[in-house]
């Protein structure tokens, strides 16, 4: 296939500096972006009189064509081209002559690539915005089956306090908003047009750069050429915004496989995504909770390749930023899929409440309250923290808890303890007395379900 930029030089590349450069193996995926921006631009030149309008209209239905045709199998891509952009102008000019030739009139692959880029990131954030969405609301969802089921909540791995296991996973929607606002802050930086940026110094044509953006559905355009062809952000911006919301479901992930143990036993994950062992028949296996921990070393990776080839390059373009897409491509591709299994996982978890509220039952987790009950009678908290502390330890020594603790026992620690103490350190009261804003009680973890209901309908068709 001859080479569009072909002329400068009169050796024949190598055929392995040919493979090198290439990139239609990986960017061939914007190909609808590519013909889109393509139509585009065509639009405006014969909107400008840059071209002809008849020129303009061949070219339009030449490139709705090409669209056509690859999204049926009619055309397929040619895997010897050196990438999409010049795939897509050679079979128009193939079909169209002359005609198809004009189509690269006032721009540059340059900012041809950064629009195209921007154009497929963008739809690729809309869609992790909907997979968060459904992940949240999945979520809420199975928090409100269990808003009122004691656990133990733990610190350092420890039990510390009685909450809810609605409460916990709730805890989890909140980081998926966040991730849903980081991911709309990345696609609003986003949403500006490069194209007319040409190289790096714009053109000497009469464009209208504005009429392109306002076709592609951006915000406003690029303010400054050289920046237009040389950010890549938003590339790096939304690995970023990635990485953190893999985090989000590693440790969520982490927390999936511990419950799911022998040792914990608080949940039971669905038979559909969990595997068995090739030698222990008694295993099941959380397969694809351990995968999503995994998999976030991988966006990471990401993260990390397109900021060290970010980090020393002069302005405006060089060839290291080919190297911007298949780490992009690769984070998004991942996340999605995580957030796919995750929402598909959780529906059919089930919790073992009577496991749960042993364990919330065995680990003094109530010696806190039991504290705060002693304040409410009078003595400073330090006092009541050392007295809860010191009955602790005998009933780790008797092989006792505190709730079988006698009256007598407790009044030998403090005579101003009374028989209403079993009421105040009994879990369901531990957890029911916890109304703050944001605590664990009923109450306030159907406040917080609300709260993200609320939000999440606000994100509802916000990009359609």
């Amino acid at each position: 296939m001859t080479k569009l930029w072909a002329g400068r030089t009169e050796a024949e590349t190598a055929q392995l500096a040919d493979d090198f450069n290439s990139s239609i193996a990986f960017d061939s995926r914007m190909y609808k972006e590519d013909i889109t921006g393509s139509m585009a631009h065509a639009a405006m030149l014969g909107a400008k009189g840059i071209i002809s309008q008849a020129e303009a209209d061949t070219l339009i239905t030449g490139l709705e064509t090409i669209l056509d045709d690859l999204r049926n199998g009619a055309l397929q891509i040619d895997p010897k081209a050196e990438d999409i952009h010049m795939f897509v102008e050679q079979v128009l000019t193939a079909r169209l002559g002359d005609v198809g030739k004009k189509l690269h009139t006032a721009r540059s692959r340059n900012d041809q690539v950064a629009l195209d880029f921007r154009l497929y990131l963008r739809g690729e954030i809309d869609e992790l915005a909907e997979l968060t969405k459904k992940l949240a609301t999945v979520i809420t969802d199975k928090a409100e089956q269990y808003k009122d089921a004691i656990m133990p909540g733990y610190t350092h791995l420890q039990r510390a306090q009685p909450v809810t296991f609605g409460h916990q996973l709730m805890a989890y929607a909140f980081m998926l908003l966040r991730d849903l606002d980081r991911l709309m802050d990345c696609r609003r930086r986003l949403n500006l047009s490069p194209i007319g940026c040409c190289a790096l110094a714009g053109t000497t044509y009469d464009t209208d750069r504005e009429m392109e953006a306002r076709a592609l559905g951006f915000d406003g355009i690029v303010l400054n050429s050289i920046d237009g062809v040389s950010d890549r952000d938003f590339a790096a911006e939304l690995c970023a915004a990635l990485s953190i919301e893999m985090m989000h479901l590693s440790r969520l992930s982490e927390e999936l496989i511990l419950w799911s143990s022998w040792e914990f036993q608080f949940i039971e994950l669905p038979d559909a995504y969990t595997t068995g062992s090739s030698i222990m028949p008694q295993k099941k296996n959380p397969d694809m909770a351990e995968l999503v921990r995994g998999k976030t070393g991988r966006v990471y990776g990401d993260l990390m390749g397109i900021l060290t080839v970010l980090k020393g390059l002069p302005l405006a373009y060089n060839k290291d930023m080919q190297e911007d897409k298949e780490g992009v491509f690769d984070a998004c591709d991942t996340a999605k899929m995580c957030l796919s299994v995750m929402a598909g996982m959780l529906p059919g978890m089930k919790a073992r409440i009577d496991k749960m509220r042993k364990a919330a039952s065995e680990g003094f987790i109530n010696a806190t309250d039991l504290a705060d009950y002693l304040v409410t009678k009078g003595l400073p908290f330090r006092s009541a923290y050392k007295i809860s502390g010191a009955l602790v330890g005998k009933c780790i020594k008797e092989g006792k808890t505190l709730d079988t603790l006698s009256l007598e026992e407790y009044q030998q620690a403090e005579k101003l303890i009374e028989a209403d103490v079993y009421e105040h350190i009994d879990l369901d009261t531990c957890v029911q007395k916890r109304a703050s804003a944001g605590g664990t009680s009923v109450s306030s973890v159907e406040k917080q379900i609300d709260s993200v209901r609320r939000s999440l309908g606000q994100y509802h068709g916000e990009n359609d």
